[in-house]
């Protein structure tokens, strides 16, 4: 079963290699989406693939192993788009 997150990442996640954890978690499994820097502050990042591996993903956003300091992770569902890559805009 195929799902599509999108989440809003808060605290202090730019500058601190986040973006580059988020793809590595996406790339180990086998989603698709991207990580792009908010001019807010935030980091938006959509994540698709299998639903169990979203659903891991998500959990490890705010985990120990992220990068800088993040305070809330708001999480939306969106219908697939498909896709073949991870970016990081």
């Amino acid at each position: 079963m195929t799902r599509r997150a999108v989440a809003l990442v808060s605290g202090r996640v730019q500058g601190v290699g986040y973006r580059w954890f988020v793809r590595g978690l996406a790339e180990a499994a086998g989603l698709v989406g991207f990580a792009r820097n908010l001019s807010d502050g935030r980091v938006e990042v959509a994540l698709e693939g299998d639903h169990d591996a979203v659903a891991d993903a998500l959990a490890a956003l705010d985990g120990p192993r992220a990068p800088g300091v993040v305070t809330a992770v708001d999480v939306r569902d969106e219908a697939a788009r498909g896709g073949s890559a991870f970016t990081t805009e």
